[in-house]
């Protein structure tokens, strides 16, 4: 071979690499281009997001988390039929008696046992207004009903409220619903006793006043010394209002002993009528014959009421009558214990719509 023909062959190799490099270089353009747009690659599977709270503006907001009972058009028509009882269970030797079940206990609505719904026995807070007898014949007692107010308050909890009544010829409000039990007790200080007893009256106006109370557990505290003797209510009237109420009411009654007593008809009965409010409305009557023991039978309220028994069910009785419908809670308590006394309140009124 001649060195024109070499040359020519050089020079042809040099051209095939040249074109071999371009050629090689689109292919490669090429691929990584079609791996960019990728039109049938499988995309990479779903990853499930937190749920993160929808805005209060959000239209599917609202959808979710504002619905319509399904049965009941109002709110405050869900809970219309239940019943709700505070049981209060001592021994033989009037201790209160803790720790018993829902199993241990029946309730009967007009003979008919029920299924109890709800069951708690826990310290929830509570209204109480101090029904405060300053009758001129409290005068030599006065004192230590005062000191067994304040102890009442001593043992309460941060969040019960308190009011005070006091009366004489007529009810006077000192004090409304407040939780600072300072307060009353300040008013309570200038309370003197005179005039006569306007006991219903008092009652009356704290069953009123009780319809401001801002906790579900409601109870008055009565302490007085003897019967009504100038009341413009009368008895049934105040017994028709217990009844209408969900209030319980204990009273202290300061009597003087049988060998000493010279009081009038009116107060005579004084004892019999605190009895007979205290037991349809569930509460108690503590009769009290030395004014020094007044303290001691306030704190024992007070421990009683922060350790009762709360029981709801729905009657199966739904006919809404307005009728007075009696009320019976048994126990069925567990084996080796005496035998129990239970303290409830007797009935209430069927709703008339």
């Amino acid at each position: 071979m001649n060195a024109l023909s070499k040359h020519r062959v050089s020079r042809l190799w040099m051209l095939s690499l040249v074109v071999g490099s371009l050629l090689g270089v689109a292919a490669i353009k090429a691929t990584a281009a079609q791996g960019t747009q990728q039109p049938n690659a499988t995309p990479p599977p779903a990853v499930d997001k937190p749920n993160t709270p929808k805005s209060a503006g959000d239209p599917e907001s609202n959808q979710v988390t504002v619905r319509k009972p399904d049965i009941h058009v109002a709110p405050f028509l869900v809970d219309v039929n239940l019943v709700v009882i505070n049981v209060t269970v001592t021994d033989p030797f009037d201790r209160i008696v803790t720790g018993l079940e829902q199993n241990n206990f029946q309730v009967y609505d007009e003979k008919v046992e029920q299924k109890i719904a709800s069951f708690s026995t826990e310290d929830a807070p509570i209204s109480v207004g101090l029904i405060f007898d300053s009758s001129g014949s409290m005068s030599d007692k006065i004192q230590k009903s005062k000191e067994a107010a304040l102890q009442f308050f001593k043992t309460s909890n941060p969040q019960d409220e308190f009011m005070l009544i006091n009366f004489s010829d007529r009810p006077n409000l000192i004090t409304g619903f407040t939780s600072k039990f300072e307060n009353i007790q300040d008013r309570l200080l200038f309370v003197k006793a005179g005039g006569r007893t306007a006991l219903l009256d008092a009652i009356y106006l704290g069953l009123s006043e009780m319809k401001k109370a801002t906790t579900n557990r409601r109870a008055l505290l009565v302490i007085s010394d003897g019967g009504d003797n100038h009341s413009r209510y009368t008895e049934n009237d105040i017994k028709r209002a217990v009844r209408e109420s969900d209030v319980q009411i204990y009273a202290v009654g300061i009597f003087e002993p049988l060998s000493s007593r010279a009081r009038t008809p009116e107060e005579a009965g004084g004892p019999g009528l605190l009895a007979d409010l205290a037991e349809v409305s569930g509460g108690r009557m503590f009769s009290v014959e030395d004014a020094n023991e007044l303290p001691d039978i306030a704190e024992k309220i007070s421990i009683e009421l922060r350790n009762q028994y709360v029981i709801g069910y729905h009657p199966s009785n739904l006919v809404r009558d307005g009728r007075w419908r009696r009320i019976k809670v048994k126990l069925d308590p567990p084996r080796g214990l005496p035998p129990l006394q239970v303290y409830a309140r007797t009935g209430y009124y069927a709703p008339t719509q």
